[in-house]
């Protein structure tokens, strides 16, 4: 029984040191690319954090903002930020992808430079059952993407459209991340699930906090 339960233990511990393995994420100071507009550049983080598959190649890049603001009151941020205590279309980050990548919804996103802003999912018929949670980061081309004023809903996905070339955005899946780690670390959800979790500096009833995302890197919607 004893002998079991240690191989047991020891099983699920080489399981799990196995999945950290897969991914990996690389912080390293590097400025923001040169095909983003200045003014999107200039609130962007010199941080940047490279997400790598067990070989070492480079999925993909992210940068986040120096600061979020948000609409939480001081005593909200001390219970954990979350995506909807910021405005809707608000510009999280930037993201480069080395190579063509699948979005949540399997579209295809050309290799390149795109804005990561702030997304919710609409609440009909048409995306009941498509992900476990209604938060994204949207895509959009950074040409297309000069400034980093919040933009309508509606203007957010027609630019994130582009991202695509159909009629549908690019879109990034959150996972929820109240409690976010010092240091940013790929980490493994449900149903194939892997995540780029981070903390970004935030403001919140003019007070310093920070928001934490765990940014969907590899995974897509089991939905047709």
């Amino acid at each position: 029984m004893t002998r079991t339960l240690a191989a047991g233990i020891f099983f699920f511990a080489a399981s799990i040191a196995a999945a950290e393995e897969k991914y990996a994420v690389k912080v390293e100071d590097k400025e923001p690319p040169k095909e983003l507009g200045d003014a999107v550049r200039a609130v962007l983080d010199n941080k940047a954090m490279t997400v790598t598959d067990d070989k070492g190649k480079a999925l993909c890049t992210v940068w986040a903002c120096k600061s979020v603001e948000t609409k939480a009151t001081a005593d909200q941020a001390k219970a954990g930020l979350k995506y909807s205590n910021v405005e809707e279309t608000t510009l999280v980050g930037a993201i480069q992808f080395p190579e063509e990548f699948r979005d949540y919804r399997k579209q295809k996103i050309k290799a390149g430079v795109y804005t990561l802003r702030l997304g919710f999912q609409p609440e009909d018929g048409d995306h009941q059952g498509t992900a476990p949670f209604s938060d994204f980061c949207l895509l959009i081309p950074a040409g297309d993407d000069k400034k980093p004023d919040v933009m309508d809903a509606e203007t957010l996905h027609q630019q994130s459209n582009k991202a695509t070339s159909r009629k549908h955005p690019g879109v990034m899946l959150l996972f929820p991340n109240k409690t976010p780690a010092e240091k940013p670390a790929v980490e493994s959800k449900p149903k194939d699930h892997w995540v780029l979790s981070y903390r970004a500096p935030a403001t919140a009833g003019g007070e310093k906090a920070y928001l934490g995302f765990s940014l969907v890197v590899v995974g897509v919607t089991m939905a047709e």
